[in-house]
C-alpha cells in the first residue's frame, strides 16, 4: 500500500472508532501509531514516542491553558457567575425576554475570565436556570438560551481553542484575542436578538420579570467589580505590553483566587475541587493533544494533506466556495465531536489550503487570523447542534423534566444567528481584523 491509502484507510479508521464512541485522543493515538508504524516501521516510532510527548508539552505558550482552567475555577467558586447573572437581570431581566438575555450577558461576562465554553454553560446554568424556572421561563428555552450563552465562553478571549490554534499555526496569541473581540460581541448581541424574537411571538416562554430600582442595579452592578478588575488587568495587560498572554494568565489566576478567598469560595474541599477540576481538565486536552501530534505526524508521513490541499488547488474552484466547504465540513465533524479535538485534527489538513487560496487579497498573516477566528466560530456551533451538542446535554442534565428534543428545538434559532453572523465574517474580513488595523495594535 501507498503512503496516501495508509493515510486515508487509518482516517476511516479513526472516524469508525469515534463512531464506536472510542475517546478522540485515543483513537487518534492508537490509528496514528499503528499507521507510523506501518509506513516508517517500529523503530521510529518508539525514537518519535521517547522525544515527542516532551517537545509537545514542554512548550512554553501551552501553560496558558492550564492557569486559563484555573481561573475559570477560581471564579466558579468565587460566585462570580452570580454576580453577573444578577447584575444582568437587575438591567434588563424586567424586559420580555430580559432574564434570558441577563444569562446571555452573564455567560459573556464570564468566558471573558474563564475560556472554556463547557465551564460556563455548566455554571451560568446552576446559577441562571432555577431563577428563570422561577420566574415562569419554559424550560425548554432556558435551557436552549443557557446552552447557546455557553459557547461565549471560547467566543470571548482568553479562549482555549484560540491558544492551541495559535500553537498549531504559529501566529501571535495575543493578535488571536484581539481578532476575536467583536466576533465575540456579535455573537452575544445576535443571541440577544433570537432571545427578543422568540419572546415576541412566544410570550409564555419568556415572560417580562421584576422591575429592579436604580438604587439595585447599581448595587448589582457594582458587584461585579472583580470580574472587570480582572479582565482589565489580563487583556489591559496583554495590549498594554505590561506582560505577555501567558504571564497574564498567571496574574489573572493569582487575581481571582484572592476573589474565591476572599469569598469563601476556596474553604473546605474549595481549593481542592479546583485544583482536581483544572488537572482533569488539562489532563484531558493534553491526552488530545498527544493523539492529534502522532496523527498528524503520520498524515506528514504519508504526505495526504499536502497531496489533499494540491488536489483542492488543482480543482481551479473559487476560494470562497472551498472555504464553505470547509465551514461545512466543520458543521458536519461538530455532530460528532468536541470543538477542541475538531482543531486539533483538521487544522493541519485545512490550514496549507486556506493559506495557498487568495481571499479577498488578505496577507498571509491577516488571513491566518481571520481563518482561526472563523474556525472557532463554526466549532463553537458543534456545542449545540445535534445529537452530540455538549452544551445541550450539561444543561438539559440540569433540568431532567426538559426532553432533550425540546432543548435542541429551541436551539435552532440560535444556531440560524450563527449561521448569519459566520457568513457576515466570511464576505467582510474587515470585522475580524479592523482592531489589529489600529495604531499600536
Amino acid at each position: 500500500m501507498t503512503g496516501i491509502e495508509w493515510g486515508s484507510l487509518m482516517f476511516g479508521v479513526m472516524l469508525l472508532l469515534l463512531a464506536l464512541r472510542v475517546h478522540i485522543g485515543i483513537a487518534m493515538l492508537l490509528t496514528g501509531s499503528v499507521g507510523y508504524m506501518f509506513v516508517a516501521g517500529i523503530d521510529p516510532l518508539m525514537s518519535y514516542f521517547k522525544t515527542g510527548a516532551y517537545a509537545r508539552f514542554s512548550v512554553y505558550d501551552l501553560s496558558v491553558v492550564p492557569l486559563f482552567l484555573l481561573m475559570g475555577q477560581f471564579a466558579t467558586h468565587g460566585g462570580l457567575s452570580k454576580a453577573l447573572f444578577q447584575a444582568g437581570n437587575a438591567m434588563i431581566g424586567h424586559w420580555r425576554g430580559g432574564m434570558a438575555m441577563a444569562g446571555v450577558t452573564a455567560c459573556a461576562g464570564f468566558g471573558a475570565i474563564c475560556g472554556s465554553s463547557l465551564a460556563t454553560a455548566a455554571t451560568m446554568g446552576q446559577v441562571a436556570l432555577p431563577e428563570m424556572k422561577a420566574h415562569n421561563y419554559s424550560g425548554r428555552f432556558a435551557t436552549a438560551a443557557i446552552a447557546a450563552g455557553g459557547t461565549l465562553g471560547i467566543l470571548i478571549p482568553p479562549s482555549v481553542p484560540l491558544v492551541i490554534y495559535a500553537i498549531l499555526t504559529e501566529q501571535n496569541i495575543a493578535k488571536l484575542f484581539l481578532a476575536a473581540f467583536v466576533p465575540g460581541i456579535l455573537a452575544a448581541l445576535g443571541y440577544m436578538v433570537v432571545i427578543a424574537i422568540v419572546a415576541r411571538l412566544s410570550p409564555a416562554d419568556a415572560p417580562a420579570g421584576v422591575k429592579f430600582t436604580w438604587l439595585q442595579r447599581l448595587q448589582a452592578l457594582i458587584a461585579t467589580w472583580p470580574v472587570l478588575l480582572i479582565f482589565l488587568v489580563v487583556i489591559g495587560g496583554i495590549y498594554g505590553g505590561l506582560f505577555t498572554p501567558t504571564e497574564a494568565a498567571s496574574i489573572g489566576t493569582l487575581a481571582t483566587a484572592f476573589v474565591a478567598w476572599r469569598s469563601g469560595g476556596l474553604r473546605g474541599r474549595g481549593f481542592l475541587e479546583c485544583m482536581y477540576g483544572t488537572a482533569a481538565a488539562t489532563g484531558m486536552i493534553f491526552l488530545i493533544l498527544l493523539g492529534a501530534d502522532v496523527m498528524n505526524v503520520f498524515l506528514v508521513l504519508t504526505q495526504l494533506n499536502v497531496e489533499l490541499a494540491k488536489w483542492v488547488l488543482g480543482l481551479k474552484l473559487s476560494p470562497v466556495l472551498v472555504l464553505f466547504m470547509i465551514i461545512f465540513i466543520y458543521l458536519v465533524l461538530g455532530c460528532i465531536m468536541d470543538s477542541l479535538s475538531m482543531i486539533l485534527l483538521t487544522i493541519p489538513i485545512f490550514y496549507p489550503i486556506v493559506m495557498g487560496l487568495d481571499l479577498f487579497g488578505l496577507a498571509p498573516e491577516a488571513k491566518a487570523i481571520w481563518f482561526g477566528i472563523i474556525v472557532l466560530m463554526v466549532v463553537e456551533i458543534g456545542l449545540i447542534t445535534p445529537p452530540v451538542g455538549m452544551n445541550v446535554f450539561i444543561i438539559n442534565s440540569m433540568d431532567k423534566t426538559v426532553p432533550m428534543k425540546d432543548t435542541f428545538l429551541f436551539v435552532m434559532p440560535f444556531l440560524a444567528s450563527d449561521l448569519i453572523r459566520i457568513v457576515a465574517l466570511v464576505f467582510m474580513p474587515g470585522i475580524t481584523l479592523f482592531l489589529l488595523q489600529l495604531p499600536g495594535a
